[in-house]
């Protein structure tokens, strides 16, 4: 298993005004579904950033994406280890296949990969 990126998500109903807040910082709006945004360095487009006010089909909001290679792998070591799933593996309609879990600390991970 390998992990492709690492993405903080902002729970956030200021779009716009984080759009200019990171955008000072040299960020762009690559993707916009409505109710997610993300922002990317044009030099470094893995480095991102991701604000959302909630999450559409899930019941939390999660505090980081990992992007990994297998993610139906990782769900089957998570589970085994005991760790909580928050929100069940599945695939969503905006083109990835994914699940969250609550790290030790209480922060949600969302875990997906792209289909």
């Amino acid at each position: 298993m390998s992990v492709r990126r690492v993405v903080p998500n902002i729970q956030s109903e200021a779009e716009q005004e984080n759009r200019e807040f990171y955008g000072l910082l040299g960020f762009q709006e690559v993707m916009n579904l409505g109710w997610i945004m993300t922002l990317a360095s044009p030099s470094h487009p893995t480095a991102q950033v991701s604000i959302m006010p909630s999450d559409k089909t899930a019941p939390v909001t999660p505090d980081m994406s990992v992007e990994v290679d297998d993610v139906d792998a990782v769900h089957a070591a998570v589970r085994k280890s005991g760790a909580e799933i928050v929100h069940p593996l599945q695939d969503e309609e905006w083109g990835v296949r994914r699940f969250f879990v609550r790290d030790p600390s209480g922060r949600v991970i969302n875990v997906l990969t792209h289909r």
